[in-house]
């Protein structure tokens, strides 16, 4: 009876091992595929075909928001003489960081809007051309870091120096309201400040003497002043700010210091009219 019994058990136990090494030849080695498999796989298929299709969906939207950030960087910005904006950096990413970078590009368009609105307004007050006969100078000092001339220290140049001989005239780079006018012998000597709204200001510093008064408006290619040497300076030069929104920015970005005398010329008539 107990022979029996554990030929039955080896029998079962075969049975069960036959049907494993079946089970496994048959899907495994030869690869046929249960139902449930094949629903897995052609879900998974179908899923892979949504994934790659929101992929490219989503690549076209980063390279549509570079582009809009290349116009607005180098077409829009520039037209209102306003400074390049630091978007985030775009990259291929996923859904939070397409929303963060439209976020950002929307911002920007926000600041620039007032400014499309009064462009025709904000044209003539932009500080947009020299502040002097460009055929008469020389540009001593760039914007930025230099050496300091009186103390050989290295220090933020917040302006451009431009250097020609004493008592040449000084124009008004934009319409405005005079701001300030300093007459002393330390810092900036004689200074004239002219606030070209929309954020914009500007200084002429190092003055001979000025022919304008706190509270005058001025146009562009107005006569303000006269270069000299007052304060601290080692030569007759003009020291030359543009400031935008707090924010001291680069003078040479506003105008093009390659132009010819006779294009400044026309530009400071057509300012002074």
């Amino acid at each position: 009876m107990a022979k029996f019994n554990k030929d039955i058990l080896k029998l079962f136990l075969l049975s069960v091992a036959a049907f494993v090494l079946y089970y496994v030849l048959l899907f495994y080695v030869i690869g046929i595929k249960t139902p449930r498999r094949k629903q897995l796989e052609e879900r998974s298929a179908m899923l892979d075909i949504r994934q790659k299709d929101i992929d490219g969906k989503l690549n076209h939207a980063f390279s549509i928001l570079d582009e809009l950030q290349e116009r607005d960087n180098n077409i829009y910005r520039p037209a209102f003489g306003v400074e390049a904006e630091a978007f985030p950096e775009t990259m291929t990413g996923g859904i939070d960081q397409l929303f963060s970078l439209a976020k950002s590009q929307s911002e920007s368009y926000d600041k620039l809007e007032p400014l499309s609105e009064s462009a025709g307004k904000m044209s003539s007050c932009v500080p947009g051309i020299p502040p002097l006969y460009l055929d008469k100078i020389h540009i001593t000092s760039t914007f930025g870091v230099r050496s300091d001339p009186m103390s050989g220290d290295a220090k933020v140049h917040t302006g451009v120096d431009l250097a020609g001989p004493e008592g040449i005239h000084v124009f008004a780079t934009g319409d405005g309201i005079v701001e300030k006018v300093d007459i002393k012998f330390t810092g900036y000597g004689n200074e004239i400040v002219i606030n070209h709204g929309f954020g914009y200001k500007s200084r002429y510093a190092h003055l001979k003497s000025t022919i304008v008064h706190v509270g005058d408006r001025v146009k562009r290619g107005d006569q303000i002043g006269f270069v000299g040497s007052t304060g601290k300076s080692t030569g007759p030069h003009l020291h030359y700010e543009v400031e935008y929104m707090g924010r001291k920015v680069n003078p040479l970005n506003f105008f093009d210091s390659d132009m010819s005398a006779e294009e400044y010329e026309r530009l400071v008539r057509e300012g002074a009219k």
